[in-house]
């Protein structure tokens, strides 16, 4: 019995049409399990499915906005009748915009509150919902959820005010609904989270690298204090996932998983 096999297992990416979703769902697929791939881009979404299927998987793509419950609702139906339960759930949509990042030069006492808001709905909110609505499909089966924290949630990263509020946020969710499920259901419903150091994604990209590709004092700054001295690539979340999406992490819920590079381990001395 191979303990890190998701095959028979149908599982909900959210974010899944972003650089790291893409990720998630083709490691999913190489484990044997079945995609929803959910998105609010149409045509990535699409495409992505009929790749992973053209390649002998089973992927269905799912359009909705993960801070629409109707929406959310409608791809559950959808993806119900498609593969009939639903075994996990990765959380991964999230991410940051540009009027939330305080830069230096302006003042700390003025940020934009309308832009925070939509950064922790989007991250902390955009995680609950789905939860809410695809969580309780797993009732009877069981099933694993995995949300996506950051290492910015463990350590004071300047400027992300607002992602780094959400993703405290998370930490704090899927320890208290860990409990909560563990204490309602057992060992039968799981959550834990992935704590990603650096990657580059397109909400990040132009705060660590410039136009021809070289890194800004900023990213240059992460690469001293990660003791890899690089960023990760997306292909290296794929085991931390599997691994928390599938039997082999049977006892482990309530925890986050570094995958930073030592980053969150490094002092800087």
């Amino acid at each position: 019995m191979n303990l890190f096999s998701l095959k028979g297992k149908s599982i909900i990416v959210t974010g899944a049409t972003g650089i790291l979703g893409n990720a998630f769902i083709n490691a999913i697929a190489e484990a044997g399990g079945n995609i929803g791939i959910l998105g609010r881009n149409k045509i990535v979404a699409d495409q992505r499915a009929n790749a992973i299927n053209e390649n002998k998987g089973n992927a269905i793509s799912l359009i909705a906005d993960v801070t629409n419950e109707d929406q959310l609702q409608g791809a559950k139906e959808i993806f119900l009748k498609r593969f009939g339960e639903i075994d996990g759930l990765v959380n991964a949509a999230g991410g940051n915009m540009p009027e939330a990042v305080i830069q230096p030069d302006k003042n700390i006492f003025s940020a934009n509150i309308d832009a925070l808001e939509k950064v922790v709905k989007l991250n902390l909110f955009g995680t609950v919902l789905p939860t809410q609505v695809f969580g309780n499909a797993m009732e009877q089966n069981g099933g694993s959820i995995v949300n996506i924290s950051s290492v910015s949630s463990v350590r004071a990263l300047t400027r992300v005010m607002g992602y780094s509020l959400a993703k405290s946020s998370i930490d704090s969710y899927t320890r208290w609904m860990s409990v909560e499920l563990a204490n309602r259901y057992g060992e039968k419903i799981r959550m834990n989270s992935i704590m990603p150091g650096f990657f580059l994604t397109e909400q990040n990209k132009t705060l660590l690298t410039r136009e021809d590709g070289s890194y800004t004092e900023r990213g240059n700054l992460i690469i001293q204090n990660t003791p890899f001295k690089r960023m990760g690539h997306p292909d290296e979340l794929k085991g931390a996932l599997i691994w928390l999406l599938s039997n082999a992490s049977s006892f482990v819920t309530g925890t986050s998983i570094p995958v930073d590079g030592g980053f969150t381990a490094f002092s800087g001395v």
